[in-house]
């Protein structure tokens, strides 16, 4: 099982906006020292609190990170094709190694009108962009006259090797749709384990429907690695005391590095080959620390 890691974009409490920044720099440099397997970035716009985006963030944080593999979230439904197409090669030019695009639907009324954006349509937008997307990463010249309107664009700088794309989805039409256009799937970071269980059953089963090997089954968590068992509960308790996320307790890991690697192997069982974690706590010195632990977490299970 490989362990990357998904860094914390929204710092509210940071006050500070080149705080907020300076933690997600010293993050991605001890995710390289404790050799996590991939650097992730996700995506949200029109925020109600600071939110750092994705291509300039993953820029700068691409330059403390080594020839792991890398990516950004892009809610394809909000962007136009041709941009992320070329935030794409610019991304791919300056990482190290191979650049893997994280893709979803996004999800908030108010979020798409606010970019002008029809969230009704969603699903056909998305599929159109991808589309669009992967011809012109492959070095097509592409015109288009259905919702995005295109005429002979093309791409000079394109990613040196092919672009992976993983797909995050939960409900069975959105799994359906990574089985069938995607070299990986993400399940969402709020599964239970039975519901892990059931929709890693169901991507292989779509996968299969369509003759097509299942690609990476990768599942997201929020995680502490703690430096006893009672520290990592009062972690915790004090994240589930302001409502964390709205999450379950129960989809959330915390523990030791013998604890939190004898979590993570109960989905390596179900099938998940990459886990990517993400902090539920946002205080620096305990994310710094949970880090340097999750090297032992990480050599345990390669």
């Amino acid at each position: 099982m490989r362990v990357g890691i998904s860094l914390t974009s929204n710092h509210m409490d940071a006050g500070d906006a080149r705080l907020g920044a300076r933690w997600m720099v010293e993050r991605a440099s001890a995710a390289r020292r404790a050799a996590l397997d991939s650097l992730f970035v996700g995506d949200q716009h029109v925020s109600p609190t600071p939110y750092y985006q994705n291509t300039p963030i993953l820029g700068r944080l691409l330059a403390e990170w080594g020839e792991a593999p890398a990516g950004c979230l892009f809610l394809l439904p909000l962007w136009h094709p041709v941009l992320v197409a070329e935030q794409i090669g610019t991304l791919a030019a300056i990482a190290q190694g191979r650049f893997i695009m994280q893709c979803g639907l996004g999800w908030g009324e108010d979020r798409f009108a606010a970019m002008g954006s029809n969230i009704q349509t969603r699903p056909s937008a998305f599929e159109e962009a991808l589309d669009i997307v992967r011809r012109l990463l492959a070095g097509e010249t592409v015109s288009s006259a259905r919702r995005f309107r295109i005429t002979k664009a093309s791409l000079a700088l394109r990613p040196h090797e092919p672009v992976e794309v993983w797909i995050g989805a939960s409900a069975p039409p959105a799994i359906d749709r990574a089985a069938r256009l995607a070299e990986g799937w993400i399940a969402s970071p709020s599964l239970t384990y039975a519901e892990a269980r059931r929709q890693a059953d169901l991507y292989r089963e779509r996968c299969a429907a369509y003759g097509r090997e299942p690609g990476a089954i990768v599942l997201r968590r929020d995680i502490y690695v703690g430096e006893s068992s009672s520290e990592a509960q009062a972690v915790l308790q004090h994240a589930l005391s302001r409502g964390y996320r709205g999450m379950p307790a129960e989809a959330l890991i915390v523990g030791t590095v013998d604890e939190v690697v004898e979590q993570f192997r109960r989905f390596a069982a179900m099938g998940y080959g990459d886990i990517l974690v993400r902090h539920l706590t946002n205080d620096q010195p305990k994310v710094q620390g949970s880090l340097e632990r999750l090297a032992a977490v990480r050599a345990a299970l390669a």
